[in-house]
């Protein structure tokens, strides 16, 4: 009788925390897409470059996607990193494609977030850990096992990947999520240690991010000549002072009318943008992520 409540109890706590990840991962979507003014992509401003997105809609496809990061989480509870989890973890991020498509009335608002965010997800739930580096290290040892019901160049980042050779979101996995580990994370910590609001901090972070990130969504769309144009002007901002200083305000607004005009979209940098929200405030003391 005692092992049977104890079992119960443990069941309940499991769920608490697939429920904790699952609202985490979708806090830091809505976090991001809230964050003001971005270049080029979706805001409290308006779409961007996205005519088909706005902040309603990607706040409703967070939404959508939220249970499918639970069953995510209680999937890889302490399970072992093997071809199995990765199976079951490719058949739900398909069921969370199909939520998202039908929320954002056939728009691909969060395809590669759900890569991302799922992997970290089902990292920290198997590891049981909360610190960046070994989650990420957990989700990189997943990313690197095949997917075996996976079709061939079903993405336009798998285009891209073929013609310009670019890592993209599925490589920045297998590689443990280096513009989140090396760049994101310590770009936040180090804006916030100077003294920045939160969402300065958050702007620099994701200018760090697009100064360096070779960006499929931006290859796709404006080939070499987009993705230079895009990471020489992050680059440009940050070396102006960055934002929240007026030559950096000034240079950032040059850089969002630029990248409006050719009609890019540095997704890429938004999504690893939103896994370092999500590991972030993993790691962090409030059990949230920060208000902007």
């Amino acid at each position: 009788m005692q092992q049977a409540i104890l079992t119960t109890q443990s069941s309940k706590l499991a769920g608490l925390e697939h429920r904790y990840l699952a609202s985490l991962a979708r806090q830091a979507l809505v976090a991001e897409a809230r964050l003001t003014p971005k270049p080029g992509l979706v805001d409290r401003r308006g779409s961007g470059s996205h005519k088909d997105l706005s902040l309603k809609i990607m706040i409703r496809s967070a939404a959508a996607i939220e249970p499918f990061f639970f069953d995510m989480a209680a999937a890889s509870e302490s399970a072992r990193v093997d071809a199995e989890l990765r199976a079951v973890l490719a058949a739900i991020g398909r069921e969370a494609e199909s939520a998202m498509f039908n929320a954002a009335r056939g728009t691909n608002s969060h395809k590669g977030a759900i890569w991302i965010l799922g992997l970290l997800i089902a990292g920290a739930s198997s590891s049981r850990a909360t610190a960046p580096a070994r989650v990420a290290e957990v989700a990189g040892s997943i990313a690197r096992i095949p997917d075996r019901a996976r079709l061939q160049l079903v993405s336009h980042g798998d285009l891209v990947r073929v013609r310009y050779g670019a890592a993209g979101a599925r490589g920045e996995a297998c590689a443990g999520f280096p513009h989140v580990i090396d760049v994101g994370l310590p770009a936040l910590t180090l804006a916030r240690s100077r003294g920045l609001c939160e969402q300065t901090s958050r702007l620099t972070a994701l200018l760090q991010i697009m100064a360096s990130l070779e960006d499929t969504c931006v290859l796709y769309r404006g080939g070499s000549e987009g993705l230079e144009l895009v990471q020489r002007g992050a680059r440009t901002v940050l070396e102006a002072g960055g934002p929240g200083t007026p030559p950096g305000n000034t240079a950032l607004n040059q850089l969002d009318r630029a990248i409006l005009e050719q009609r890019l979209s540095p997704g890429g940098s938004a999504d690893l943008l939103a896994a370092t929200l999500f590991l972030d405030a993993l790691d962090g003391d409030n059990g949230t992520v920060r208000e902007d």
